[in-house]
C-alpha cells in the first residue's frame, strides 16, 4: 500500500491549494479527505494548519472514525463526517467548504433552484439543504447521506454551516465545491433582478445526462 498512499497524500496536498484559490475558504477552515482504495481508510487534512503549509507528510490518515493510522498531526475536526459518508455512500472523494455564496444560501436553509443549463449539468437539479448538526461527531455525515439519498446533486448546503460535496475522486468533489459556489453566486445575482423560473424537469433530465455521458473527453 505504500506507493499508492504516498501518492494520495500527495494529490490531496495537492488539491488543497484550489480551495483557496476559488474563493472557497477563509484562514485554516474546510478540508478535503480522499479514500483509500481496498481499505477503510481515508487521507485527510490535518487540524488547524494554514493552507501554505500543507505538505504531503502532514496528511493525516485514519479509519472512518475519525482514529489517525497514521501521521503525527491531529486530524481535521470533520474526519468521523467524512467517514460516515465512505462508509454509506460510493464515493472517493469528500470536500468541506465555508465559501460564502454557498453558505448564505445554508444559512438562509435555502436550496439553490435549478435555474441554468450549468446547474443541470453538474447538479442534475437544486442543489439541497441538509439539517443543522453540531460539529464533532458523525452526526453531520448522518445529515448529509440522509439529504443526497436519490438525489443527483454531489452538493449539499448543510443549513447554518456550509457546503459538503462528494465525488468519484478527491478532484472531482473540489470541482463540485467550485461549481457550487459559482451557481450559488450566480443565482443570487439572477434573483435580485427580477423573477426566476426553474428549467423543467425533462430539460433537466436530459442536460445531465448528456454532461455525464457525453460531454468531454471519453
Amino acid at each position: 500500500m505504500a506507493d499508492p498512499l504516498a501518492a494520495l497524500r500527495e494529490e490531496v496536498s495537492r488539491l488543497h491549494r484550489e480551495l483557496p484559490r476559488n474563493g472557497l475558504v477563509s484562514w485554516t477552515s474546510g478540508n478535503l479527505s480522499a479514500r483509500v482504495p481496498g481499505a477503510e481508510l481515508m487521507v485527510i487534512k490535518p487540524s488547524g494548519v494554514a493552507y501554505e503549509d500543507l505538505t504531503p507528510a502532514s496528511m493525516v490518515v485514519c479509519d472512518f472514525d475519525g482514529t489517525v493510522v497514521e501521521g503525527e498531526l491531529a486530524p481535521s475536526s470533520d474526519a468521523a463526517t467524512h467517514g460516515y459518508v465512505y462508509r454509506h455512500l460510493a464515493v472517493g472523494g469528500v470536500a468541506h467548504t465555508h465559501s460564502p455564496y454557498a453558505t448564505a444560501w445554508a444559512i438562509a436553509g435555502t436550496s439553490v433552484p435549478c435555474v441554468m443549463t450549468a446547474m443541470a449539468d453538474e447538479f442534475g437539479g437544486s442543489i439541497p439543504v441538509g439539517p443543522f448538526t453540531l460539529i464533532g461527531d458523525d452526526t453531520i455525515g448522518r445529515g448529509i447521506v440522509q439529504t443526497l439519498d436519490g438525489h443527483p446533486s454531489p452538493a449539499v448546503l448543510m443549513r447554518s454551516h456550509g457546503v459538503f460535496t462528494v465525488g468519484a475522486g478527491p478532484r472531482d468533489a473540489v470541482k463540485a465545491a467550485v461549481m457550487c459556489e459559482d451557481a450559488a453566486r450566480t443565482v443570487l445575482l439572477a434573483r435580485s433582478l427580477g423573477v426566476i423560473q426553474p428549467l423543467d424537469p425533462d430539460d433537466i433530465d436530459a442536460l445531465h445526462d448528456r454532461y455525464q455521458h457525453v460531454y468531454g473527453q471519453r
